[in-house]
């Protein structure tokens, strides 16, 4: 698995793949849900944050090979 880390970092260590990831996180992981969110509402954004963090570890670990 250590390639594809590698290319995850690599792919959102520029300006563009930085902004991408700004972006991702904006709409899930810092997205305020109101008060009448409904529970699948809450399952999907509990997926998309979850695709968020796996992204980001997998810069985190390309970017910190041990």
């Amino acid at each position: 698995m250590k390639d594809i880390e590698k290319h995850y970092a690599r792919i959102f260590s520029d300006f563009s793949g930085k902004q991408v990831l700004n972006h991702l996180r904006s709409i899930t992981i810092e997205r305020i849900l109101g008060p009448n969110v409904t529970n699948d509402d809450l399952r999907w954004w509990a997926a998309q944050n979850a695709l968020v963090h796996q992204i980001e570890n997998l810069i985190k670990k390309g970017n910190n090979p041990t």
